[in-house]
């Protein structure tokens, strides 16, 4: 069980190092851009949906 566990470990290590490919710095940081802007966009719409249930509310129920 042990020595599954190690083999377990070592071709986890054996694939990350040799067969992952890694974004480079110019990749990661557009994505992590497009990222921002998305969750930003989805915030405001959001927003402005609680705010448009929350007039309707105020005006059903005084």
């Amino acid at each position: 069980m042990f020595r599954n566990f190690i083999n377990n470990c070592k071709e986890s290590y054996n694939e990350l190092v040799h067969k992952t490919t890694w974004p480079s710095g110019k990749e990661l940081s557009s994505s992590a851009v497009i990222v921002l802007v998305a969750s930003l966009l989805i915030a405001v719409v959001v927003f402005l949906l609680d705010k448009c249930f929350e007039g309707i509310m105020t005006i059903i129920y005084p």
